[in-house]
């Protein structure tokens, strides 16, 4: 497995910000901190739903992510947070751009 930044987005259908806030609130560590491994987080409303990408520092940390926090706490039910499973979209990442300057990553 790569060690290269891995991008995710979710596109929740008919969800709603305030659904959004609940489930961040249910996954992250606290408020503005962001769970190991993730490296970049952007999220809001989009035309049918609600949107969230993140990027990782590898699709191991991803996993990791998805399956010790997200999955279980979502498939217990958070209150008041989505209540469906994503459209999930999941790429490795080749080219980065931040305000720092471009990066490029070669997997």
């Amino acid at each position: 497995m790569s060690k290269s930044p891995y991008a995710i987005v979710h596109f929740f259908p008919g969800g709603t910000r305030e659904q959004y806030e609940a489930s961040i609130a249910a996954v992250h560590p606290g408020p503005d901190q962001l769970p190991a491994g993730q490296t970049y987080h952007a999220a809001g409303p989009s035309e049918g739903g609600f949107t969230i990408t993140a990027i990782h520092d590898s699709q191991a940390s991803w996993e990791k992510f998805r399956d010790d926090i997200l999955m279980p706490r979502m498939q217990a039910g958070i209150p008041g947070g989505f209540t469906t499973e994503p459209v999930l979209t999941a790429f490795p990442v080749v080219n980065l751009v931040t305000d720092l300057g471009r990066q490029i990553v070669l997997t």
